[in-house]
């Protein structure tokens, strides 16, 4: 609009005004308007927190720690020799607490920082930074979150409990010492990047894209291997093939298994992060697989050895549980009940028949049974997870039942590998600032009077 120049300035003026004032009503209109579009569109973006999952996930985290105390606790605990089950029960509580804190300093971002190595997640959330009670972490549902620190919490008990499993394999003939510096060093060096390469987006097993819903090689695979290796180091029991060692209270073995498959729902049912069907899958799952090996442990065993024993019966719970880990989330009950079977058939033989040709001395049977289990149950989702099978598919059609199992296998052996070979050097680096076996004199009196000062019974 063009002004008259034969108006006075002062009109002139007024005019401008006038406009100028316009104008500035018109655009604080737009933005008054656009305002609400952007909140929209941002809350659109942010992820929805339901309060039914954030319960969920605080039960799960829960569940998963009472597998721990007094679960694991109890089950191994049981097995040893009355001597020695308060060095067991004390091994797992030390193990839970110093893992829950170096979690919460360091081992939360170095699995899962928000880095984009293929190995580790960086040092971005060291000592949880930037972390609040409002911040999300993503589900598998695009646009559902839950609470950070929930999510927090529930890695954190994974990450406490598998180096409480690899004591089963050298119980009995351990310093308390040695224990808590190994997995200081082993969830550094071993757990936090296999986690990371397992479970974080920018993790390169992930990348492969190898399933793993709820732990067969970050927890199960990675505990057994480096068992394994430990009972080889250190050395075998003083006194084993001419002692008697049989489990000084079955009934203490059954609770800690009773704990254990409870508190598994959690572990399985809660990767699914979210209460929805992929939860409830796991859910049947949990409890089909483990139902399908008690029954075959307990019928090999009364085929192998005419009686069918209540250690058998727990042993076969544990390897159910263990194999139907990886593939809780993906495959369908039934398989599930094929998958736990083959598992007790595999880990059975292994149990009787490979671990005394050999000669080792895998107390507890951690390789035997959570190791081996864990490799059935990986590579077995690879196969179960196929729709023809009953499973939920692979995460595209293009995927061939072969082509699933070969990135399975590949995830097998980077495992194997990278726990066997770490594990190795630091049990190493343990022996040679602590040491890692007590003394013979020590080991005869039992490591509860001689590690902690206390005995279990008193008669």
């Amino acid at each position: 609009m063009k002004i008259p120049t034969s108006l006075t300035s002062a009109v002139r003026s007024t005019l401008l005004g006038s406009l100028a004032l316009t104008a500035f009503g018109s655009l604080a209109a737009l933005a008054q308007e656009a305002a609400p579009a952007v909140a929209d569109a941002a809350a659109a973006a942010a992820p929805t927190v339901d309060k039914g999952d954030t319960a969920w996930m605080m039960i799960s985290s829960v569940l998963v720690l009472f597998m721990i105390v007094p679960g694991l606790a109890l089950f191994y605990g049981g097995l040893v020799r009355a001597k020695n089950v308060l060095s067991v029960l004390m091994q797992c509580t030390g193990i839970a607490a110093v893992v829950i804190v170096i979690w919460v300093l360091y081992g939360y971002s170095f699995a899962f920082g928000g880095g984009t190595s293929p190995y580790w997640g960086g040092l971005g959330k060291v000592f949880l930074s930037g972390v609040t009670k409002d911040s999300v972490a993503a589900t598998f549902t695009k646009g559902v979150g839950i609470p950070e620190f929930v999510f927090i919490c529930f890695q954190m008990t994974f990450a406490a409990i598998t180096p409480a499993l690899i004591i089963g394999a050298f119980a009995e003939r351990i310093k308390f010492s040695a224990t808590i510096l190994f997995v200081i060093l082993w969830v550094t060096f071993v757990y936090f990047p296999i986690a990371h390469m397992v479970w974080d987006a920018n993790g390169l097993i992930y990348s492969w894209g190898a399933l793993d819903f709820a732990g067969g090689t970050v927890v199960h695979i990675n505990a057994g291997i480096a068992g394994l290796v430990g009972a080889l180091i250190i050395g075998k029991r003083a006194g084993l093939g001419r002692d008697m060692m049989a489990p000084h209270s079955m009934p203490l073995t059954m609770i800690g298994a009773s704990i254990l498959w409870v508190g598994w729902f959690g572990f399985n049912a809660g990767s699914a992060l979210e209460a929805n069907g992929q939860a409830t899958l796991a859910m049947i799952n949990t409890f089909t697989a483990t139902a399908g090996a008690i029954v075959a442990w307990v019928v090999i065993e009364a085929l192998a050895r005419k009686t069918a024993s209540m250690l058998g019966a727990a042993s076969g719970v544990v390897a159910g549980l263990v194999a139907v880990t990886p593939a809780a989330g993906t495959i369908g009950p039934v398989g599930a009940i094929f998958l736990g079977a083959f598992a007790s058939l595999i880990c059975y033989y292994m149990v009787a028949v490979v671990k005394p040709k050999l000669g080792y001395d895998d107390s507890l049977d951690v390789f035997g049974v959570h190791g081996i289990g864990g490799i059935i149950g990986a590579i077995g989702t690879g196969i179960f997870t196929s729709t023809t099978l009953g499973g939920i598919g692979y995460a595209s059609e293009s995927i061939t039942m072969g082509a699933q199992v070969y990135v399975q296998i590949k995830a097998v052996l980077l495992t194997l590998a990278w726990s066997g070979i770490g594990s190795f050097i630091l049990y190493k680096i343990v022996d040679v600032v602590v040491g890692l076996r007590p003394t013979a004199e020590a080991e005869s009196i039992g490591l509860d009077l001689t590690s902690h000062g206390e005995a279990a019974y008193h008669n």
